[in-house]
């Protein structure tokens, strides 16, 4: 379980077939192998730990779902460490079972902010709605507006800085984690019927 607030960014300095290679900044001390760790908002099992470094397998399923399938070398990524449940919950219950992707199809700054619309297909949008929470690319954002395809976030300057979104562009394919209980409603209600 994660919380959507990104703690650190790494960067990929190995890729070899399932088996990617992060190094970064975050303290890795209380990393165990077999231990979770999120990487663009997907959660992930670390089969290494060196002493700036980890290392990652990833399934097909998750290279189907994210935008890992994408990565190269020297890319910068979104980490954030499991929670604590002695800790507090900052962001939004994210599972980091991504759903699906988007593409990101406007960047516009807005006063202190900048709006992020993104576009994603038609199926996961009913689980989005204006105000909802999302995780893109592990980020927990809430939604400022939204279409039938497509929908909009509002960062601060901080989380701009701090994230991949201080290298995103119009184009970059993020990954997209909608709200959990939206789904469990749904599933729901459609057994009462």
């Amino acid at each position: 379980m994660f919380t959507g607030i990104v703690q650190e960014t790494g960067k990929i300095t190995k890729i070899e077939e399932d088996t990617y290679t992060v190094t970064t900044d975050l303290n890795l001390q209380n990393l165990e192998i077999g231990g979770s760790i999120a990487l663009n908002g997907a959660c992930l099992t670390i089969i290494s730990i060196e002493t700036n470094a980890f290392s990652i397998q990833v399934t097909p399923e998750t290279l189907k779902r994210t935008n890992i399938k994408y990565l190269k070398l020297k890319d910068t990524v979104n980490l954030e460490l499991p929670l604590i449940l002695n800790s507090g919950l900052d962001g939004h219950m994210v599972q980091g079972h991504i759903d699906d992707t988007g593409s990101i199809t406007q960047i516009t700054p807005h006063e202190n902010s900048i709006y992020i619309t993104i576009q994603t297909n038609r199926e996961l949008m009913r689980y989005i709605c204006e105000k909802g929470y999302v995780a893109v690319d592990g980020v927990s954002l809430t939604i400022v507006n939204c279409t039938d395809d497509e929908f909009t976030v509002s960062i601060i300057p901080h989380t701009k800085k701090n994230t991949v979104f201080s290298i995103n562009k119009i184009g970059d394919i993020v990954n997209i984690e909608v709200d959990i209980i939206s789904k469990y409603v749904e599933k729901l209600l459609n057994k009462r019927t």
